[in-house]
């Protein structure tokens, strides 16, 4: 009886080779499992399963994880406004993360001796699924045929000739990656330090030119409406978004961020909704939300996503700092209304009834309500009195 592999599969290139090595070099019963994060339609579930079967998998397996993504990832991505060098919203780095979940429990359940991914050895995803099946599957062996095997992409169409897979391997000028909090975009532009992507790189096109005013309705820190539409599930409602923004070709910029591994890297993407969102979400808690709890989500967020980026999605310190973003939204409920236009967004302003810019209080440069001026003589003398004392002690 051959011994179960179960490899982590897309239907391109490095997973074609994989399922013919594994099968037929290395005598593995393949099973073949696609990860759904909200990027791929049904033709093209459908068409990715005809061809794992084509090469002969025993069994192909789609799991859909959007919704578990987005309540155990995204939405504390959310919490935390994680934007990775205050630009990137990590739509890749997450979704890895999932995937690599998926396939470990898909493992456990077959009974797998072994786990396989297509992951070259120069980039960050060959980490992040590694650490995942070390920490889930320990004992059950690792395969990663492209990196073990140092292969080129003119190697592997040969060999997969060889092996009589013959199809258009002719490769796309661009390199895209979907799913529901964003779309990466990498080509010749991003191997270089000074390029820029073409208008024509990006999987969105402008389709509208007149701008519109949406109103994004949160209920405690999470996206529960748009416009007048109220939305139960979270995940929908970033859908729409998305599609909302897609039109106007908004959330587009280039990462230069530093891999896992060491090295500088550069990543092109589009991520509309994921980009409104964080800033809308961002405005809402500068009204409702203190400013050491500010201070405090500002550094926590920032470990979050560098930790989610990393691979270290199961480190247990992020269900701590999960567990802190989430009480720090009890209040983060509103209205924020935002100006969409082809190829940016602004937020208009917002209302809520947690809102502590309040004329009530004082207005800001204008009129105190709840303080004297003596009131604050004496607080600012007081407030004074440490750099007062180290100026007078250190006087030359």
């Amino acid at each position: 009886m051959k011994k179960i592999v179960v490899l982590a599969f897309s239907g391109g290139l490095d997973t074609t080779y994989c399922v013919k090595y594994l099968s037929e070099d290395r005598g593995f019963e393949v099973h073949t499992v696609l990860v759904d994060t909200g990027g791929f339609s049904k033709a093209e579930l459908a068409d990715i399963e005809r061809k794992a079967f084509e090469l002969g998998v025993t069994k192909h397996t789609c799991v859909s994880m959007v919704d578990r993504y987005y309540q155990d990832c995204i939405r504390y991505m959310i919490y935390g406004n994680v934007l990775k060098n205050n630009t990137y919203p990590l739509s890749v780095s997450a979704e890895r993360m999932f995937q690599a979940l998926a396939v470990a429990e898909y493992a456990k359940q077959t009974g797998a001796v072994a786990v396989a991914h297509g992951s070259t050895g120069a980039g960050n995803d060959q980490v992040r699924f590694d650490m995942v099946f070390h920490i889930l599957i320990p004992g059950v062996e690792i395969i990663t045929p492209i990196r073990d095997n140092k292969l080129s992409r003119e190697a592997e169409i040969e060999y997969l000739k060889a092996k009589g897979v013959v199809r258009d391997w002719t490769k796309a000028q661009y390199s895209i990656n979907k799913g529901i909090w964003g779309t990466s975009v990498g080509g010749k532009e991003t191997l270089t330090s000074d390029q820029y992507l073409p208008e024509s790189a990006f999987p969105s096109q402008l389709e509208k030119q007149e701008d519109e005013e949406i109103e994004l309705h949160f209920d405690k820190g999470e996206l529960k409406g748009i416009g007048q539409q109220k939305f139960s599930n979270p995940v929908d409602a970033i859908q729409q978004l998305n599609e909302l923004a897609r039109k106007y070709a908004i959330g587009r910029d280039i990462h230069v961020g530093d891999t896992i591994i060491g090295i500088k890297g550069r990543v092109g993407f589009e991520a509309g909704a994921p980009m409104i969102i964080i800033k809308a979400h961002h405005t809402l808690e500068k009204h409702t939300l203190s400013k050491w709890q500010m201070y405090w989500k500002e550094m926590l967020g920032n470990w979050y996503g560098t930790l989610l980026h990393e691979g270290q999605y199961l480190e247990p310190v992020m269900r701590n700092i999960e567990t802190f973003l989430e009480d720090s939204q009890q209040s983060v409920t509103g209205t924020v209304k935002v100006h969409l236009a082809p190829y940016r967004f602004y937020v208009v302003g917002i209302t809520s009834e947690h809102d502590m810019m309040s004329s009530k209080f004082g207005t800001y440069g204008e009129m105190n309500n709840t303080w004297s001026g003596e009131d604050v003589r004496g607080f600012s003398k007081i407030l004074a009195n440490q750099a007062m004392f180290h100026q007078l002690v250190n006087k030359k």
